[in-house]
């Protein structure tokens, strides 16, 4: 099993990260907002993830680690 660790304070909740995901397994975080004033994207079902790193290859700002 993945394990995805989101650098949430630099997210800028693009959601490019979340068009990549082929297991649709990302969003964005509704109820956070972080330091720079946007909802981060996060993991819904760490469970279900395949550990392909689509999103983290996807993600401008390098915020998404994918551990396997």
């Amino acid at each position: 099993m993945a394990k995805l660790t989101f650098k949430t304070d630099n997210c800028k909740g693009c959601s490019l990260c979340i068009y990549a995901c082929p297991k649709n397994l990302l969003s964005l975080d509704l109820e956070t907002i972080n330091k720079k004033g946007h909802h981060p994207a996060h993991i819904v079902e760490m469970d279900k993830c395949i550990g392909c790193a689509s999103c983290a290859m996807m993600c401008p700002d390098c915020i998404i680690k994918v551990e396997r």
